[in-house]
């Protein structure tokens, strides 16, 4: 069995790590640690995992030498809480999964803009990988520091790529609108993202810069094989779980939703955690309602040629296949394991 620890166990994104580690045929949790519940047990923060865990308790200290028996290790901390973390735990041999945005970034420069910092650590950012399965697999095999994509990023990134890696969108230009669920801001309460004050609610948020449009420009570029820029709007809305990207790229000549089709099933229809939606499959448009709870990523597209304008969609549950459930899907490849272990959950209807 592969010997597991979680660095900062006790938010969402943790107890999702651990509900779906519970279930994982070749890995077992040995170590979760959290400064605010040290000592208890892991239910007093995930009461929906008492009869899981039996007497694992979080552990408080010093997390690298918490966590130093184990083979991998989930770092689940917010931004700029792992930076200076994870090169410790590297350097005693250890198999590094950071779900924060320390190490996502390739260029050092992008810190100072997105994120008011001058990264330490340019040759971690040169060897990290960035966990997008889809993308990287062949780079996830044996990757020792694998940077977890944002939810933000992943839902834009999936729904944008085929058109870039196509050439379907003449300037290059990508817009993209997120519809956004409150646990998306994590456990800590503020009075912008506290869920009474957002249930009923929508409304634009970093409206002229939000930070994750820094990914969705490298993993484009990568793709597309040429320079994308990239225009983010995340607007917050009353659900509790879920993403819902919406991806618009102009074009020069008319693109018919059969070419889009095309464009789609050539990236994605081998893939084991997309789920391509279209009216042919009596499914009109993706919903992340049909997702939560999975790893599951449901995309469409739509083509307005009058205007000249293609679409993109995905819905994906922020805190499975925005976190939890991508970052396991990355270690399963990078240990070579199946892609899939430990994430069969099919999601529930209704809910």
């Amino acid at each position: 069995m592969v010997r597991v620890s979680i660095i900062g166990g006790s938010g969402y994104v943790g107890g999702e790590l651990l509900r779906i580690l519970s279930a994982h045929p070749a890995m077992d949790v040995v170590s979760v640690t959290s400064r605010r519940f040290a000592g208890k047990p892991v239910h007093y923060a995930h009461p929906n995992l008492r009869s899981v865990y039996g007497g694992l308790r979080f552990l408080g200290g010093d997390p690298v030498k918490a966590v130093q028996d184990s083979d991998v290790v989930f770092v689940a901390l917010p931004h700029g809480k792992s930076v200076d973390l994870v090169p410790a735990l590297l350097e005693i041999g250890l198999r590094v999964v950071d779900l924060g945005a320390d190490f996502r970034l390739k260029d050092p420069e992008a810190y100072r803009k997105w994120y008011g910092f001058i990264h330490p650590y340019p040759d971690l950012l040169k060897k990290a990988v960035y966990g997008l399965p889809e993308i990287h697999r062949d780079e996830l095999k044996g990757a020792q520091l694998i940077a977890s994509p944002g939810c933000n990023a992943t839902a834009a990134i999936l729904a944008s790529a085929p058109m870039l890696r196509e050439g379907l969108v003449s300037n290059n230009v990508i817009l993209v609108d997120v519809k956004v669920s409150s646990s998306e801001a994590g456990r800590e309460v503020r009075p912008s993202t506290h869920h009474p004050e957002r249930e009923g609610s929508m409304r634009p948020y970093s409206p002229s810069g939000h930070r994750h449009s820094a990914e969705v420009v490298q993993e484009l570029r990568l793709v597309g094989g040429r320079e994308v820029r990239v225009s983010l709007t995340p607007h917050a809305v009353g659900g509790v779980r879920g993403v819902l990207a919406t991806v618009y790229g102009f074009t020069s000549h008319e693109v018919s939703e059969r070419r889009l089709l095309q464009a789609y099933v050539r990236m994605y229809g081998r893939e084991r955690f997309i789920r391509i939606v279209h009216r042919a499959v009596g499914i009109p448009s993706p919903d992340p309602k049909y997702v939560l709870g999975s790893n599951y990523v449901d995309i469409g597209f739509a083509a307005e040629a009058d205007v000249g304008v293609v679409k993109g969609f995905a819905a994906i549950d922020n805190l499975v296949r925005g976190a939890a459930g991508q970052a396991v899907q990355a270690v399963n490849i990078a240990l070579g394991l199946r892609e899939d272990a430990g994430l069969e959950y099919i999601p529930p209807h209704p809910i």
